[in-house]
């Protein structure tokens, strides 16, 4: 990543922790440590303590995962993120100090090494601006190191694989982290990186799990993966972890994408293991007046056990806890069988109750007009009396049902028949008649006019 800040190029290191600034006019090379670069970071929480059988004491990083303690022998004052001239097996390296004071003291309990030891390294001397660019120049190569060391290996048809190359701060060495699944006869190998890179060669193996954190990328769960994030030291991984989680044991969801299995399995094993402490283990099925019980599943953290009447079946599954599953238990053992498993459990605590089925789906639907028109009009009526003001005229009482129901019906009188020899029938006779030959002539259309027959 590169940042063009008052004409100087930032790039950042995040394999070693640091920024790496070069002015393009002079050419000079600048080198920073950055805090929580990378994984190796430790927060120093005693930082400002003063332990007088650890001042000379210091931790010193290098690329990757590798890292050690180092007593300053230069007599120069060091501080955290000074880059620093160490000891090495052969020539000297170039590295940053990360920790200092008594968190070293604590580093060094942890690794077991005891402080007065005579086999701790040395620091020669801060880093001068001639060390920083000859380390750069080593860092330069490396990529292209690795790609040529890669095809070299392939064509030797060694089953390995070169996952990352590490220069030594003064360039005379190189570290190569490969991975193998067994042992690799890399004798010849070596003779051949020899003579094609001019360098000493180390080689050194590393696993699946560590080369997918030099590697890096995103896990199932969306976040960065754990081994490339903070993870140092891997722990063995089983499935018995997932046994005891009552997870499926299907090898595709169950490895991380070095092709192991996750690191995260071993989390949440120790709650689990603590909650099935807790279950009585259910051997046989629980005898109940009405039938025999069978365990179909078990919630370990809710410690909620489900039964069903029908084996391997999950249809009607009844809920128990584990502390009534075992009194069944030692009821069944007394030769006592309670009624029946058809009863409610109500767990305790505060449950999540959903709002939405409280309500009627049609809560939010208009309501649908009233088909009478009278009832319409009316109301349109009362509607505009109102906006215009006028107070709505005061309805008559509606008298009381009971009298309203007392009164009979009265019943629709059929009309008085015409006679023929009424004034007006005639007339009316022949209006209908001229109205049936309109409707008549409508429906067979227009006539044709006849034509005359020739004289």
């Amino acid at each position: 990543m590169n940042n063009n800040v008052d004409n100087e190029t930032i790039r950042f290191d995040c394999n070693r922790g640091c920024a790496v600034t070069q002015d393009p006019e002079t050419g000079a090379t600048d080198c920073s440590y950055r805090l929580g670069c990378c994984k190796l970071a430790d927060f120093n929480w005693l930082q400002g303590v003063q332990q007088e059988q650890f001042k000379d004491l210091f931790e010193v990083r290098f690329k990757n995962t590798r890292k050690g303690i180092y007593v300053n022998a230069s007599g120069q004052g060091i501080k955290t993120g000074a880059l620093v001239i160490v000891e090495a097996a052969s020539g000297h390296d170039l590295g940053i100090v990360t920790l200092e004071g008594p968190m070293v003291g604590r580093q060094m309990k942890c690794r077991g090494i005891d402080p007065d030891s005579d086999q701790i390294k040395k620091i020669y001397r801060r880093a001068k601006p001639f060390d920083i660019e000859k380390w750069q120049e080593a860092i330069a190569r490396e990529n292209d190191t690795m790609i040529q060391a890669r095809r070299i290996a392939a064509e030797l048809g060694l089953d390995m694989k070169i996952g990352d190359v590490e220069f030594q701060g003064d360039g005379t060495k190189a570290i190569f982290y490969y991975i193998a699944d067994g042992r690799v006869d890399f004798r010849q190998l070596i003779k051949v990186y020899a003579e094609e890179f001019r360098i000493r060669i180390e080689m050194k193996q590393i696993g699946a799990r560590q080369a997918a954190g030099l590697i890096g990328g995103l896990g199932i769960c969306g976040r960065e993966l754990c081994c490339a994030k903070y993870i140092t030291n891997f722990q063995s991984i089983s499935t018995s972890a997932a046994r005891v989680q009552d997870l499926s044991l299907n090898p595709q969801k169950l490895a991380g994408q070095c092709g192991k299995l996750k690191c995260c399995l071993n989390y949440e094993v120790a709650n689990y293991v603590d909650a099935l402490s807790r279950i009585p283990k259910v051997t046989e099925p629980l005898e109940f007046e009405d039938g025999f019980a069978y365990l179909m599943k078990t919630d370990i953290l809710q410690e909620i056990m489900y039964f069903s009447y029908e084996k391997g079946s999950l249809a009607n599954l009844y809920p128990l806890t584990a502390e009534e599953v075992r009194e069944i238990i030692m009821m069944n053992r007394n030769g006592e069988r309670p009624e029946s498993l058809k009863v409610e459990i109500v767990p305790d605590g505060p449950q999540f109750i959903s709002a939405v089925g409280d309500d009627s789906i049609t809560r939010f639907d208009r309501p649908k007009k009233s088909k009478s028109r009278s009832r319409g009009r009316g109301r349109g009526r009362d509607d505009r009396r109102h906006q215009d003001g006028d107070q709505p005229k005061a309805q008559p009482e509606t008298k009381p049902k009971a009298q309203s129901e007392a009164k009979p019906k009265s019943q629709p009188q059929p009309k008085p028949e015409r006679s023929a020899d009424e004034p007006g029938t005639e007339r009316r006779e022949e209006r209908r008649g001229d109205r049936r030959d309109r409707r008549n002539n409508h429906r067979r259309g227009p006539r044709k006019p006849q034509e005359k027959p020739e004289q």
